[in-house]
């Protein structure tokens, strides 16, 4: 069993400090695929000790397929609206750490969603770290090409002004996830400080 990481009481304080401004708030990881959205989301929620949850395995679980055969059996519209579906109920859950597919917060409607419901949290990563990362594995519908990494740029350039639109920001890059989750943490510190307290 590896060691448990143990935190300061100023780490200790902060976590608490940002679970009760959330109020029923949840935290949305944005962002590309490979960016690390359900690697830190998980390990946020752990320090936040909110539950976790992965929008593309929920929509698995509801849908009892995975990602890739919805998008080749129905098309990536019945895809997109089946995940504004699930990310709603999901965010009806009250306060938690959502890590969303990479076109969740490109949806319009997704989106609004996502900015009603939640502090967004954009993993803003540069193209060589996101290519290190999606070829390890071959479960991304978008990259079965014969050159994954024009389609990657090509994404870079349509989403990132609109993953701009996150909450905060935040550079998602190779160093241990607990920098990164630190980061997030600070960040949301910051913004639930300038937001007014939710209505109870």
């Amino acid at each position: 069993m590896p060691t448990r990481r143990k935190y300061s009481q100023d780490d200790k304080k902060l976590a608490a400090d940002i679970a009760q401004k959330l109020g029923t708030r949840a935290i949305v990881m944005v962002g590309l695929m490979g960016c690390g959205k359900s690697s830190v989301g998980r390990r946020v929620a752990t320090r936040l000790q909110l539950p976790f949850v992965d929008a593309d395995d929920e929509i698995e679980k509801r849908a009892g397929q995975t990602i890739a055969d919805i998008f080749s059996e129905h098309g990536e519209a019945f895809f997109r609206d089946r995940e504004k579906l699930v990310i709603a109920s999901i965010l009806e859950q009250g306060p938690l750490v959502l890590a969303t597919g990479g076109g969740a917060f490109v949806a319009p409607e997704t989106r609004a969603l996502i900015k009603s419901a939640s502090v967004s949290v954009w993993l803003k990563a540069e193209l060589p770290v996101l290519m290190r990362r999606v070829l390890r594995r071959d479960n991304r519908p978008l990259l079965k090409t014969k050159d994954p990494e024009v389609v990657m740029r090509d994404l870079m350039a349509e989403r990132y002004s609109i993953y701009a639109e996150a909450d905060v920001t935040v550079e998602s890059r190779e160093v241990p996830h607990d920098v990164i989750v630190s980061d997030v943490l600070t960040a949301v510190a910051k913004r639930l400080a300038l937001a007014p307290s939710p209505a109870v």
